[in-house]
C-alpha cells in the first residue's frame, strides 16, 4: 500500500474536478451520470473511446481520493472527540498521512 498525504489528497482532487469539468462541457452531462451508462456499456461505437476512457479514469481516481479524504477525515475526528477536555474540539493543522490502495 501506499502512502498519500492529505495535500496530495487535495490536489488530486483539484486536478481531477479540472478534468471532469472539461469533458462535462463538451458532453453535456454529470460526470456521475456519464460513468453510469459507461459501466453499463451504453455508451460510443468507438468514435470517442479515448475521451470516454481518460473520462471514466479520472472519475475513479476522484472517487478513490474522496474515499481516502472521508476516512482520513473520519479518522481525525474520532482522535478530537477522544482528546476533548472542555467539551470543545481543538482543531489544530496538521498535515496526517494515510495509506490508499
Amino acid at each position: 500500500m501506499a502512502k498519500i498525504t492529505i495535500g496530495e489528497i487535495l490536489d488530486d482532487l483539484r486536478v481531477t474536478e479540472e478534468v471532469l469539468h472539461k469533458f462535462e462541457r463538451r458532453y453535456w452531462i454529470t460526470s456521475e451520470q456519464f460513468f453510469e451508462l459507461y459501466n453499463q456499456g451504453l455508451l460510443d461505437n468507438g468514435e470517442h473511446t479515448e475521451d470516454f476512457s481518460e473520462w471514466a479514469g479520472f472519475y475513479k481516481i476522484k472517487q478513490r481520493r474522496m474515499q481516502a479524504f472521508k476516512k482520513l477525515s473520519e479518522e481525525r475526528l474520532k482522535i478530537l472527540n477522544r482528546e476533548k477536555s472542555t467539551g470543545i474540539l481543538q482543531l489544530q493543522p496538521q498535515e496526517p498521512v494515510v495509506e490508499v490502495a
